[in-house]
């Protein structure tokens, strides 16, 4: 084997140990096959009990088929899935143990390249952190959205409408029966959810990256062309392998400039936020917050998509697809900032186009103006809170209201609808405990339900205000991802029902209106603290002591940065 490829140091040799690798790993394959051709893994996310992945088994074949087409060996590694709709108590509690596995195991192996398959929200996210903490060629493929299903006549947009036809029921416009009638009706196909959720933020946000092959991204699953280039991606790993192209050589601070422009035009989740932190962390960049207001927050809306707008994700790619969107921004992305093909990411933009803008309207008559993620800060989150103006009601975004407190979420179901409870309109919901460590984890609870007696009314709106995090999916005046969070000795821990708060995110505040001398008398009351997270072995704790806040990630402390591809010593 060549000796500049990494598994030349595994197969090369007359001796005793590169018999024993070569010869458990020919199970029919020719000699050839450990004869200086670069071995691809395919880190693979498929799983029954991940719904939205299920399908990652035939895009593997397809990727297998490019890499072994260009003079590669494939080799399918299963790596650890996480099911956003099935883990408790939350699919985020376990980003960074499937990232580090996934680490481990690209540098335990003999593996010379790697191609990523990912869908369902932390996947994608924590097979970059492997990646870059790792550091071998690697290049992503997004599983890709589900085709729309209809529900009498009306299109169906997953989770955004869970949402929506839950608090239906709960006001009484809409029957038990006729909700769950829709349940079978909303997944139509294999695939992430078709709204612009994290899973469709996080695949496009790769490719903004510039680890996604360009214009690939938001390919629907059932798509024929998502194998296509699946297949085309494959090639393109033995490639990246042959020329020594690592996430440290193109990733830069310009590539998440772009990833953060591509965030506030396609209107795409809060989740990216922590996702992108703790990408950047693994590679070393310095990324804050305060760079997802400062590169973001002016960009315009482009898209007409749920939950910020009216369509799906078929009709985006319809529509032209992302490199439509980023053409109309081309002039606030970096133009130096590469791709894993090795050129500029503005170099794809030339020939895309707009064929409905209705659904991506043209920069000169946006969606909305001025709609990125805003970052609060103020006495209530000293270390700051994001909303999503796209998603809020307009007449919401400056408002000051009395906090009705919850002291977990357990509290919050037992009395979110008890009609006794003091709340109206205009009040601030408050839920504490959510955070990464008081949960642990924290779980997209942010988006609170209304309490029936207001839906009833017609109230559908309300200020709510939360340590953790929402579903990319959700919508509503929702500040969420308060930091320090109620567990880490936050203000959170000691609003008390009845304390007035103020919000304004024209002026990035976010306020307890109490004098800080009486704020200063508060302790946490018994309830708050019993609420927390208090494992006492296993991830879980490891997780609770190691955990940082989300305005860095939520990653774990000893994670940040990487360890390399260096091979380790002999295993015989």
């Amino acid at each position: 084997m060549a000796p500049n490829l990494r598994s030349s140091q595994w197969y090369t040799g007359d001796d005793r140990n590169a018999y024993i690798h070569r010869a458990w790993m020919r199970r029919g394959a020719p000699g050839s096959a450990f004869e200086g051709r670069p071995q691809i893994a395919i880190a693979n996310t498929a799983s029954d009990l991940t719904p939205c992945n299920s399908h990652l088994d035939e895009v593997a074949q397809s990727v297998k088929n490019g890499i072994y087409e260009a003079g590669g060996i494939p080799l399918e590694l299963p790596v650890v899935s996480l099911g956003e709709t099935q883990v408790r108590p939350t699919a985020m509690l376990w980003r960074n143990m499937a990232a580090m596995a996934t680490e481990e195991m690209l540098r335990a192996n003999p593996i010379d390249g790697v191609v990523l398959l990912g869908g369902c929200d932390k996947t994608i996210p924590s097979l970059l952190m492997a990646a870059a903490s790792v550091d071998l060629p690697a290049v992503v493929v997004p599983g890709g959205p589900m085709i729309t299903g209809h529900f009498r006549g009306q299109a169906l947009g997953c989770g955004t409408d869970v949402w929506r036809l839950s608090e239906e029921v709960r006001a009484g416009t809409l029957s038990e029966a006729a909700f769950l009638k829709s349940e079978s009706s909303m997944i139509r196909s294999r695939g992430h959810c078709n709204t612009m959720g994290t899973a469709s933020t996080m695949a496009l946000v790769a490719e903004a990256l510039g680890t996604v092959l360009p214009g690939l991204a938001g390919t629907p699953a059932p798509d024929s062309r998502l194998l296509e280039a699946a297949h085309e991606t494959g090639r393109l790993a033995v490639q990246l392998v042959a020329e020594d192209r690592r996430p440290s050589t193109f990733l830069t601070k310009g590539s998440f400039h772009n990833a953060i422009v591509a965030l506030a035009a396609t209107g795409g989740s809060t989740n990216a936020v922590v996702h992108l932190l703790a990408i950047a962390g693994r590679l070393g960049i310095e990324l804050t917050i305060d760079d997802f207001d400062r590169i973001g927050a002016e960009v315009p809306l482009l898209v007409n998509l749920q939950p910020a707008g009216q369509f799906l994700m078929d009709d985006f790619q319809r529509a032209g697809g992302f490199l439509a969107v980023l053409r109309e921004v081309r002039d606030l992305l970096d133009p130096t900032a590469l791709t894993i093909t090795g050129r500029p990411l503005v170099d794809y933009l030339d020939d895309a186009q707009i064929w409905d803008q209705e659904v991506i309207t043209p920069r000169s008559a946006p969606f909305l103006p001025a709609a990125g993620i805003s970052v609060l800060r103020g006495s209530l989150a000293p270390g700051g809170a994001l909303i999503k103006p796209a998603a809020a009601s307009p007449h919401l975004l400056k408002h000051r209201g009395r906090a009705v407190v919850f002291d977990t979420i357990e509290d919050f179901h037992a009395r979110i609808d008890d009609p006794e409870l003091d709340i109206d309109e205009n009040s601030v919901m408050v839920l504490r405990g959510c955070g990464p460590k008081g949960y642990p984890g924290m779980p997209e609870v942010s988006n609170m339900p209304l309490p029936k007696k207001l839906l009833e009314k017609g109230v559908r709106d309300m200020v709510r205000v939360c340590d953790g995090r929402m579903s990319g999916t959700a919508y509503g005046t929702v500040v969420l991802h308060v930091t320090p969070e109620a567990a880490a000795g936050g203000p959170l821990a000691l609003v008390q029902t009845g304390d007035w708060i103020s919000l304004d995110v024209r002026g990035r505040r976010l306020d307890l209106d109490v004098p800080p001398d009486e704020l200063a008398k508060r302790t946490p009351n018994q309830a708050t603290l019993d609420g927390f997270a208090n494992p006492v072995r296993g991830w879980e704790r490891l997780y609770v002591d190691h955990v940082l806040q989300a305005d860095s990630g939520a990653d774990l402390d000893f994670l940040r940065g990487g360890s390399g591809s260096k091979v380790s010593r002999e295993s015989h």
